[in-house]
């Protein structure tokens, strides 16, 4: 499940490109997001009243951790290549990792990453990479990490994918003000017709498999178990969207990688 969601993300994130071109990446997430919350809804059809207000604000906060999460990575990658932003990104779900470590020499693979991330943004002529769009995907992996933490807890009390459809309308009405201002305050045609099939590749249907993935799996494990996600995000920007990397920031991808491989063995001893 969690290969077909890492896939299903990197794939959507690089066929993005051309509606964000248009329209920009506010509005392209913010049609995204509108498409996953009426297509779960219809199909799930959450029944409030079976559920408590504080599990319903879990459900809202979510919400919220999904569109600031979903703005700031689609504005990095306009700004950044796909691998680079994804390898950054995943600072977040490591850091959840490292808090299920019991062990402080773990926190080893964290510096690993962190090396392997500065590999990435900088070398002998300074920073590499356009700083806003590295802070955007900063800011998006912090996302990352509360979106594990509130979808392992979201899994636990909702029944199915109630939850998560709550959380995508959430998603969508905090989005609105953010697409409806980058558009000039119009809907365009072409704007629903693109987002319709970009929403069922992200964030619909990998969504879907990690909140499933979250009920058989702990927070730190899936953090861990995320480690192909970098590679999976440079090999699709170099496929689909023609994004080179220099040899320095292949091998910072990698040691982000091994990162998260070492995290994984670690964590069985």
């Amino acid at each position: 499940m969690l290969i077909c969601s890492m896939v299903s993300v990197q794939l959507g994130a690089a066929l993005a490109h051309p509606a964000m071109a248009a329209y920009g990446p506010f509005a392209t997430t913010w049609g995204r997001l509108a498409w996953a919350a009426i297509i779960l809804g219809v199909i799930v059809r959450p029944d409030l009243r079976r559920y408590r207000s504080r599990e319903i604000l879990t459900a809202l906060a979510l919400g919220a951790t999904i569109a600031m999460m979903t703005l700031f990575f689609f504005v990095a990658i306009t700004r950044v290549p796909l691998g680079l932003v994804v390898a950054i990104e995943f600072l977040g779900p490591l850091g959840v990792a490292a808090l299920g470590f019991a062990r402080s020499w773990r926190l080893i693979w964290l510096v690993l990453a962190f090396a392997g991330v500065l590999l990435l943004v900088r070398n002998q002529a300074g920073w590499s990479v356009d700083m806003l769009g590295f802070m955007f995907a900063i800011a998006a992996g912090t996302g990352w990490a509360a979106y594990i933490l509130l979808s392992k807890r979201i899994g636990k009390v909702f029944k199915g994918l109630e939850g998560l459809a709550i959380s995508f309308a959430a998603a969508a009405l905090i989005s609105t003000p953010f697409g409806l201002y980058e558009t000039g305050f119009a809907l365009p045609g072409g704007l629903a017709v693109q987002t319709v099939g970009l929403a069922v590749l992200t964030p619909l249907l990998p969504y879907a498999l990690e909140m499933m993935a979250l009920r058989r799996l702990s927070s730190a494990t899936f953090g861990i178990l995320m480690s192909a996600e970098p590679g999976i995000g440079a090999l699709a920007g170099y496929l689909v969207l023609h994004e080179p990397l220099s040899l320095q920031q292949i091998g910072g991808i990698a040691l982000v990688m091994i990162a998260s491989a070492g995290a994984v063995i670690s964590a069985r001893e």
